[in-house]
């Protein structure tokens, strides 16, 4: 009984240690007599002991390394320092532990070895207009390059393009000079737009006057219109009235020499009367004569 439980606890103490547990998001790469036996995805796993090992530890989450600034010579032969972002993913653990040494340094050489042919078939305004087209052109081929090694490019970002201080002075001038030919050109837009308005306005302003005026002219014709017409129609009733009261030339001379009167008021220097209102003031003189005889 005794015997028994010493070998219970021997074979405990040894079988514990090869009893593993592999985490979420992590594999590991077994060996078994010094080659590769199998990968371990996550889960509870047993090695035989003295047999099996462990090779390779490998997480399979998307890992982001920024590589140190690289020299890089544009079509135009600026040197300039540029550095990037690679974000990548081990996809298969076991490429990734035997297809190359040191997968890191590895793609750090191939990146700065890709970014020098890519930048060397630019200019320099093209490298720094260009950004897009350097992160897809090398993702595509880090991508392609790294697939042995069991790793996935999934993203390359050109971080920062730092070129020489004499050519960051050129372009600070020469940005500074564009700034002030747009201000000029948004200025003489702005005056040119403010003249427009300006004419316009004057333009309407004229117009509305001339409305304004020939409104006001008309108005003022036909309230003379309208008085003369008032007038005629005044006459024209009061003779009505007169005929219809059946006046004698007496009265009818009495009121044409009322209209004389108000004529004579006028500015007018000279006065034109009727042949028939002067035979008539002619018998009224006569009679005047003969009455002061009699008295």
């Amino acid at each position: 009984m005794n015997i028994l439980i010493i070998l219970l606890i021997l074979v405990a103490i040894f079988a514990i240690p090869c009893i593993t547990i592999v985490p979420q998001a992590k594999s590991y790469v077994i060996e078994r007599i010094g080659s590769y036996h199998q990968t371990w995805s996550n889960g509870l796993h047993f090695k035989l002991p003295y047999i099996d090992r462990i090779a390779n530890k490998v997480s399979l989450k998307e890992i982001v390394k920024d590589f140190a600034p690289q020299p890089v010579i544009t079509k135009d032969n600026v040197t300039m320092q540029i550095d990037t972002v690679v974000y990548y993913q081990i996809t298969d653990a076991k490429l990734y532990t035997y297809g190359v040494e040191n997968p890191v340094n590895a793609i750090e050489n191939l990146t700065a070895t890709t970014l020098r042919n890519l930048i060397g078939e630019l200019e320099l305004d093209q490298t720094l207009t260009s950004r897009d087209i350097i992160n897809s052109k090398m993702r595509a081929i880090l991508d392609e390059a790294t697939d042995p090694w069991g790793i996935k490019i999934n993203r390359v970002e050109v971080k920062n393009i730092i070129p020489p201080r004499d050519i960051q002075e050129a372009m600070e001038k020469q940005m500074r000079a564009e700034r002030e030919r747009r201000e000029k050109i948004l200025q003489a837009e702005g005056e040119k737009k403010s003249s427009i308005l300006i004419a316009e306005g004057e333009k309407e302003s004229a117009i509305l006057r001339a409305e304004a005026k020939k409104e006001a002219q008309i108005k003022i014709a036909e309230g003379e219109a309208e008085a003369l017409l008032k007038i005629k129609q005044a006459e024209a009733e009061g003779i009505k009235l007169l005929k219809d009261a059946k006046a004698d030339k007496s009265v009818l001379a009495i009121k044409s020499f009322e209209a004389l009167e108000k004529v004579a008021n006028g500015q007018s220097t000279k006065i034109i009367i009727p042949s028939e209102l002067q035979n008539i003031a002619n018998a009224g003189v006569v009679l005047s004569e003969m009455l002061n005889e009699k008295k």
